[in-house]
């Protein structure tokens, strides 16, 4: 069994129990007691350097936050297979009602890294078919963008792009984007430098 005096969860929880619980427990018991209401569905990367509640400062109930590897975003595809990702955004659209879905991309992605590689992960039973999906996108991005553009950053933002694309293939996203009741956004984070950049209507990623 784990050492709860040095379990680094453990510290963490009580830390925060002595000092951010007493200021949010009546957030908290409101979550209770009325439920969620999140106004944003946050699809993001795993990664562990790229927290959306962290980045964007998030109360809780504020977003409803899906994570996988590269921030992935698979078409739609009612096939009665277990779908992790699209049971989630069925659940944040129809059920909670979110106004806003977000994708957020980050920079040095190792998931967007193995998409730029043509050998598979070895010994990975579920990621390599998981990245293959992005590799077709991330190999036109490359060829088509010029030299003096940094791959690695043109390899992220298309995988923003492909996963915006993709969830436009939902029915029921792409008639309540086109009604207004929903906003599509494509965001970029950099770690190092912690900036944030936006997908614009141009195409392009530009600072906020």
């Amino acid at each position: 069994m784990t050492d709860l005096s040095t379990d680094p969860l453990i510290q963490g929880y009580r830390r925060f129990r002595a000092h951010q619980w007493p200021e949010a427990r009546q957030a908290y018991e409101r979550l209770a007691s009325v439920g969620q209401t999140p106004h944003t569905l946050f699809l993001a990367c795993s990664d562990s350097r790229a927290d959306p509640a962290l980045i964007f400062d998030a109360a809780p109930g504020d977003l409803f936050v899906v994570r996988n590897v590269a921030n992935l975003v698979p078409p739609y595809q009612p096939d009665g297979g277990l779908h992790g990702v699209s049971s989630a955004l069925e659940f944040g659209v129809k059920a909670l009602k979110v106004s806003r879905i977000v994708v957020m991309g980050h920079a040095l992605c190792g998931g967007v890294q193995a998409m730029r590689s043509e050998s598979g992960a070895a010994g990975l039973d579920f990621v390599e078919a998981w990245v293959d999906q992005g590799r077709p996108t991330v190999k036109r991005a490359l060829q088509s963008c010029g030299h003096d553009h940094n791959e690695v950053q043109v390899s992220e933002e298309a995988i923003v792009k492909l996963s915006l694309e993709n969830l436009r293939t939902f029915p029921w996203i792409a008639e309540r984007e086109a009604a207004g009741e929903l906003t599509l956004t494509g965001l970029h984070f950099g770690i190092a430098d912690g900036a944030l950049r936006v997908l614009g209507p141009d195409g392009e990623f530009h600072p906020v």
